[in-house]
C-alpha cells in the first residue's frame, strides 16, 4: 500500500459518497451535513464547489443526463446548478429516508433507508429499488442503519452494509427482475473496531469498507475474511471508491463533525483528529467501472 495523500481539505462535516466519472476524469463527493457537493479534476488537481444548500446522501450518474440523488426526502433527479427534482418520497406509506445508493447493470437504483436514533427507539429501515420509469419498490427490510452498497464483479451478488449491526450482508441478485434473495452475513465487524460505512469492490472481487470511528479502510476477501487494513489520520473515515484513469487509485472521504453512535471499546472522542479531508491511496489493485442509472422519468 502506497503513501496516503491529502487531496482536499474542505472541512467536510460529513464527507461521503465519492463517485468517479471516467469520461470527465473527475471525482464527485458530498458533504451531507454541510449540504455541499464537490468535484476534483484529476488532470489539474482543481477542487471545485459545484453545488451548495442541497442534501446529497447518495449520488449516481444518470444516462439520460444529470444524476440520481438520494437523501432524507427520497429519490431525486438532479442537474448541476439546479435544485433536485423529487421522484419518490415513500412506497406504500413507507418513507424513503435514504442514505447511500448504487445503480445496477440494468440502470435501476438501489438505496437503503435509515432512521437510527442513538437516544431511543427508532423504526427499522428498508432496501428500495427505483425502476427506469421512476417507480420504487421495497426489496427487503429490517436494517438499523443502511449504508455502503456494492456489487460483485459479475453483478450476481449485491452487498449492503448495516452500520449499527456492524455487518456487511450479501444477497443473490436477479438482474432481470431487479430482486434480491438469500440474505446472509458476509462480514461481522468486532466491537474492538470501528463501524462499517462506505463500501466498494475491486477487480479481484475483494471488498473495501471504510470504518467510521476506526481510522481505516478494511479490505475483505470474497468470503468475508479481513486481509488488509489501510490506516487513515481521520477517526471518522466514511467512504471509499476507486478512481483515476486506470481505476488504480483509492479515494477516501472523512467527516469533521463528531457524531453520537455505537463507539468501539476503548474509543476516546476527545483525542485525535476527527476528519473532514479527502485522501488518496495507492491500493496496488484496480477497481471496476461503476454502473450508471437509466431513469427516464416523465411526470
Amino acid at each position: 500500500m502506497g503513501i496516503l495523500t491529502e487531496i482536499a481539505n474542505n472541512e467536510d462535516l460529513c464527507g461521503e459518497c465519492p463517485v468517479w466519472d471516467s469520461q470527465a476524469r473527475c471525482l464527485y463527493w458530498t458533504d451531507i451535513t454541510g449540504k455541499r457537493v464537490w468535484r476534483y479534476h484529476w488532470s489539474t488537481a482543481e477542487v471545485t464547489l459545484i453545488q451548495s444548500e442541497i442534501e446529497v446522501c447518495g449520488l449516481v450518474s444518470n444516462k439520460p443526463g444529470g444524476f440520481v440523488v438520494t437523501n432524507s426526502a427520497g429519490f431525486h433527479l438532479w442537474n448541476m446548478g439546479e435544485l433536485p427534482r423529487l421522484l419518490v418520497a415513500d412506497v406504500d406509506g413507507v418513507p424513503c429516508q435514504l442514505n447511500d445508493c448504487i445503480a445496477d447493470a440494468a440502470g435501476r437504483v438501489l438505496a437503503g433507508s435509515q432512521f437510527y436514533n442513538p437516544n431511543g427507539d427508532y423504526p427499522l429501515g428498508h432496501l428500495f429499488v427505483l425502476d427506469a420509469g421512476g417507480q420504487a419498490r421495497v426489496l427487503d427490510e429490517g436494517f438499523h442503519l443502511a449504508n455502503g452498497l456494492a456489487w460483485s464483479r459479475d453483478g450476481k451478488t449485491f452487498y449492503l452494509t448495516d452500520s449499527i449491526a456492524r455487518c456487511i450482508y450479501a444477497y443473490d441478485y436477479d438482474l432481470e427482475q431487479g430482486a434480491v434473495r438469500n440474505r446472509r452475513v458476509l462480514v461481522q465487524v468486532p466491537r474492538t473496531e470501528g463501524i462499517p460505512d462506505g463500501l466498494t469492490t475491486d477487480s479481484e472481487g475483494f471488498l473495501w469498507s471504510a470504518q467510521w470511528y476506526g481510522s481505516c479502510v478494511m479490505r475483505y476477501d470474497p468470503e468475508g475474511k479481513a486481509v488488509l487494513r489501510v490506516g487513515t489520520p481521520a477517526k471518522q473515515t466514511s467512504s471509499v471508491t476507486f478512481g483515476g484513469p486506470s481505476l488504480d487509485e483509492l479515494y477516501i472521504t472523512t467527516a469533521k463533525k463528531p457524531e453520537p453512535g455505537p463507539v468501539p471499546h476503548g474509543y476516546d472522542p476527545n483525542v485525535g483528529y476527527v476528519g473532514g479531508r479527502l485522501y488518496r491511496a495507492d491500493p496496488q489493485v484496480c477497481g471496476v467501472p461503476g454502473y450508471q442509472s437509466n431513469i427516464k422519468f416523465t411526470p
